[in-house]
């Protein structure tokens, strides 16, 4: 299955679903067999669910929102409906299932899926009781409704968490541009202020000759022979 939070949490949820899940499964094994009430048929359905449920989650093509996703739902749906029939224990294998719907399909085809669930598990208490009691009820929807909360509640965060860390992404682009343009100012600063010194120096040092070249034609006698001309700056 398609692990999009971070990989710790992920995995961590991932092991606790697949401990879930097999423990229920092994609870109804061990309790048909202590009644004795179709044990053979309830360990035979319980593997073959175990295994349909292997099956999905090994598979890379099992991934949230895909049509392989939700037909491996619906197989797994089935197995889980014939163990119902077969053992009331196995009602409590819908708090797994709620997840696995929840993550894997749409929010508008996870929620029906869950109330589907959750109607399949009452149908089964009331079954196999023989009784209608409130117990039939609030077990099943109050799991329902755990599972709905923390599911949404969870992808609320991490699509916060991961609009935040966009953020942060583009701060970081935005300050990296900046100190560039900071640099670029900085070297073009360095370079006019060069070019005014140069300036500077080659108009005083040209000023500096000029009133050199002055000086000289003044100190000059009048009956000095005639010299080459010297052209003005």
């Amino acid at each position: 299955m398609d692990s999009r939070a971070h990989p710790p949490v992920a995995a961590a949820l991932r092991l606790c679903l697949h401990a879930l899940l097999v423990g229920l499964l092994a609870l109804a094994a061990v309790r048909a067999v202590g009644d004795g009430t179709h044990a053979a048929a309830v360990v035979a359905v319980g593997c073959l669910m175990a295994a349909v449920y292997a099956a999905g989650a090994l598979a890379p093509a099992v991934q949230p929102r895909t049509r392989a996703g939700a037909l491996w739902l619906a197989a797994l749906g089935a197995v889980w409906l014939a163990l119902l029939v077969l053992s009331p224990e196995a009602l409590w294998v819908a708090f797994p299932l709620y997840f696995l719907q929840l993550h894997l399909l749409p929010t508008r085809w996870a929620l029906p899926a869950v109330a589907v669930t959750a109607a399949a598990a009452i149908a089964c208490f009331v079954l196999h009781s023989q009784a209608v009691t409130p117990g039939a009820f609030i077990g099943p929807l109050l799991g329902a409704a755990v599972a709905v909360a923390t599911v949404l509640g969870y992808e609320a965060l991490f699509r916060e968490s991961e609009r935040r860390r966009e953020l942060i992404e583009e701060l970081m682009s935005t300050r990296a541009e900046l100190a560039e343009a900071e640099r670029t100012a900085g070297t073009l600063a360095e370079r006019e202020r060069l070019a005014r010194e140069i300036h500077d120096t080659l108009a005083q040092g040209l000023s500096s000759i000029q009133l050199l070249l002055r000086a000289a034609e003044r100190t000059l006698p009048a009956d000095a022979p005639a010299t080459p001309h010297v052209r003005r700056a």
